[in-house]
């Protein structure tokens, strides 16, 4: 394994909030905050915008699909690995052309997606690619050694085609 690159922050641990949900939670929204809604990142040079609704506790929808788990909406509850990583998205992001990122494209359902893939961390970021302006969708673990070869399988076959 290839050693960490060295534009990934580390981790925010809940710990050291010290077992605090709501101190960490805040913490957590404050990075977020930072990101993706006090500066405008760009990918590949189009403007990010964000999914704001539904607000739910003041926070907007990206938030909680980066830090929560689950298909129903209103359903979906805290992951900790998750939120450990809401520092990771951006970075990823802006460092969408190192070698350790695959990126490619795929749809899902009507709509165009970006997956950016850590494949040494197993985290996937999604982005919605809305024509003028690209939306983070969600990030996560990818944890089961069958979902990341078909990750695998999905990055390899995008680039065949497209090639």
């Amino acid at each position: 394994m290839s050693a960490t690159p060295d534009w990934l922050p580390p981790l925010v641990l809940f710990n050291d909030y010290h077992g605090n949900w709501d101190a960490y939670l805040d913490a957590v929204y404050a990075w977020f905050k930072q990101d993706f809604i006090d500066s405008k990142p760009l990918f590949q040079g189009r403007r990010l915008g964000l999914k704001r609704h539904p607000l739910a506790h003041g926070k907007e929808a990206t938030f909680w699909h980066m830090i929560q788990d689950g298909d129903i909406e209103e359903d979906r509850t805290p992951d900790f690995r998750r939120c450990e990583r809401i520092r990771w998205p951006r970075p990823i992001i802006e460092h969408d052309a190192d070698p350790a990122i695959k990126i490619w494209r795929n749809r899902r359902g009507n709509e165009e997606r970006v997956c950016l893939w850590f494949a040494q961390e197993n985290y996937l970021l999604i982005l919605a690619d809305r024509g003028d302006y690209i939306l983070p969708w969600t990030a996560y673990l990818v944890e089961q050694p069958h979902r990341q070869r078909k990750l695998m399988r999905e990055y390899d076959e995008y680039w065949r085609t497209n090639s």
